[in-house]
């Protein structure tokens, strides 16, 4: 597992039924507790310059799959810091080959943070709220990686 969030592994276009539907990538738990799926809030991503919604990303960790919707109410599913989550993202005919800049964010509550500190800072990418902290220890975690599809 690579120190970065964003990880070089598992970076490609997913196939369904021989179409191209999208692509994955997979991120590490940058928490060291790890947490409930029910206190992550997803975020967007950016690929290219191009806005993806959350509505177009989904999370599989243990081999299940989640929506953000779903995650919001899987509070039995544990998001441990020794394992990655591929993120999955719905852009039919995925990424041509080459070198792609790929952003996302997202953050989790903790139960000791003050509710005021526990905003979703990861709406979108370098956008902030709580009068701009942006801070790891509150929350926020926006990522950025340059990676290949071969």
């Amino acid at each position: 597992m690579e120190r970065t969030v964003i990880q070089s592994v598992g970076f490609r276009n997913v196939m369904e039924e021989g179409k191209v539907i999208g692509f994955q990538f997979k991120v590490r738990n940058p928490y060291y507790r790890g947490v409930y799926l029910s206190q992550i809030q997803t975020g967007y991503a950016t690929v290219d310059g191009e806005d993806i919604g959350r509505n177009d990303i989904m999370w599989q960790i243990a081999g299940a799959t989640y929506t953000w919707q779903e995650m919001l109410v899987s509070r039995n599913v544990h998001w441990n810091p020794l394992q990655l989550a591929t993120i999955i993202v719905n852009k039919p005919g995925g990424l041509k080959q080459g070198y792609h800049d790929l952003r996302y964010s997202f953050t989790s509550t903790k139960s000791y943070m003050p509710p005021v500190l526990n905003v979703n800072n990861a709406l979108k990418p370098d956008t902030t709220t709580n009068g701009g902290m942006t801070l790891p220890e509150f929350g926020a975690t926006h990522h950025y990686r340059r990676l290949i599809i071969v």
